[in-house]
C-alpha cells in the first residue's frame, strides 16, 4: 500500500510532466454539466411539456442545494473561500483584463467567482418561483398547499417573476461563456476542457504566475 507521502511524490511528479494539475474535483464538473443540461431543457421546454418542464426544475434546484453545501465543505477550488472576493478586488480584475494583464488563477479568477455567485442566486430564484407557480397554478408540488388559494392577479405575477429570473439566468449564462472564452485567449488555456477532464495548467510552469 502506498503511503500518503508515496502519493504525493507521484501526483507531484505527474504534474511536473504533463505541466498540469487536478483542479475540478468530479462533483464539480457533474454539477456543471447536469445543471447545463437541466437548465436548457428546462427553458426550451417550458411548460409544453410540463412534467418534463417540472422535473428539470427539480434537478436544478436539486443541484443547486448540494454545489452551496459543497462551497462550504468540498475541495479546495470548490469551496466559496477559494474565489468569492469583493466588488473592489473583482472590478480591478475586471479592468485589469480588459488591459490584457490580469492574472491567472488556477481556480475561478475574481469575476468567475462573482459570476458564480449570481448564477447559483439567479437560477435558485428560478426554480423556487417556479415551485410556487406550480403550486399556484396546478395545485401541485411541495409548496401545492402554502400558495392554494392565491388569486389569479397573483399566479400571473409569479408567472412573470419566474420568466425574469429564467431570462436573467440566459443573459448571465451568455456572458459566462462570454468571459470563459476572453480568459481562455487571454492565459491560452482552455477552460471548457478543464471543466471536462479537471485538469489546469500547473501554478508557475512555464514561468506562469498563477494565482
Amino acid at each position: 500500500m502506498m503511503t500518503t507521502a508515496a502519493i504525493a511524490n507521484e501526483t507531484k511528479t505527474r504534474t511536473d510532466r504533463t505541466g498540469r494539475t487536478r483542479v475540478w474535483d468530479p462533483l464539480v464538473r457533474i454539477f456543471h454539466w447536469s445543471l447545463v443540461a437541466g437548465f436548457a431543457t428546462a427553458y426550451l421546454v417550458e411548460d409544453e411539456i410540463l412534467d418534463l418542464h417540472v422535473w428539470a426544475g427539480y434537478l436544478i434546484l436539486g443541484l443547486v442545494t448540494t454545489r452551496i453545501l459543497w462551497g462550504f465543505v468540498g475541495t479546495r477550488h470548490a469551496r466559496f473561500a477559494d474565489f468569492v472576493r469583493g466588488p473592489r478586488q473583482t472590478l480591478a480584475y475586471l479592468r485589469d483584463a480588459l488591459r490584457w494583464r490580469a492574472p491567472r488563477y488556477l481556480g475561478h479568477n475574481p469575476a468567475g467567482g462573482a459570476m458564480v455567485v449570481a448564477l447559483l442566486i439567479a437560477v435558485a430564484a428560478t426554480g423556487l418561483s417556479g415551485l410556487a407557480l406550480f403550486g399556484a397554478q396546478e395545485f401541485a408540488g411541495p409548496l401545492a398547499d402554502l400558495m392554494r388559494g392565491v388569486s389569479n392577479a397573483t399566479a400571473h405575477r409569479l408567472e412573470d417573476v419566474h420568466a425574469f429570473f429564467a431570462n436573467l439566468t440566459l443573459v448571465l449564462i451568455i456572458a459566462h461563456i462570454a468571459g470563459v472564452i476572453f480568459s481562455s485567449l487571454e492565459h491560452r488555456e482552455n477552460l471548457v476542457a478543464s471543466m471536462f477532464n479537471g485538469l489546469k495548467r500547473s501554478p508557475h510552469s512555464n514561468g506562469d504566475k498563477s494565482q
